[in-house]
């Protein structure tokens, strides 16, 4: 077997692990497809894929991080959630990956609603921040996967031009 078709082997499994990293948070989904990626333009001497594509592919990848950060902490806080509720939405979400797959749904709002019942709050208030928090993350997972779309139509428009 040649040592190139098991690198490009190696990239396809990278960004497939990377886009279910997308939705399994304890993977960093969109830096593993673009390591794939990377690796894919190494193994071919960066002939189908330049240096252009690659720093437009990364500049994806980091918004991607942003993404990450910032959608689950700009919905817990339009609802004004504590910083308890967004310690327990990281925890369940942990949490939930050993009951999959429901609980990659309904580990974070727990999480939440735990963390703010642990800071006191009525439990009214207390789920009104765990639905905003779990909001939060199915929007971040949505625009997620459409940079993990973008990125790979991207990497095979300069493959093949």
């Amino acid at each position: 077997m040649d040592i190139h078709m098991l690198y490009y082997a190696l990239a396809v499994l990278l960004i497939l692990v990377g886009i279910a990293g997308v939705i399994l948070p304890a993977l960093p989904g969109l830096p593993l497809v673009f390591a794939g990626m990377l690796l894919a333009a190494w193994a071919g001497d960066f002939q189908q894929v330049g240096w252009v594509a690659l720093v437009a592919l990364g500049l994806l990848t980091l918004l991607s991080i942003a993404v990450d950060v910032f959608a689950t902490a700009i919905g817990a806080q339009r609802v004004g959630a504590s910083k308890k509720a967004l310690l327990g939405a990281v925890l369940g979400t942990f949490a939930g990956l050993f009951f999959m797959p429901i609980g990659l749904f309904v580990g974070p709002f727990a999480g939440a609603l735990l963390g703010e019942l642990w800071h006191g709050r009525e439990l009214r208030q207390a789920a009104k921040v765990g639905l905003a928090t779990w909001l939060g993350i199915v929007l971040g997972v949505v625009l997620k996967l459409g940079l993990a779309f973008a990125m790979v139509g991207l990497f095979l428009f300069a493959w093949f031009l």
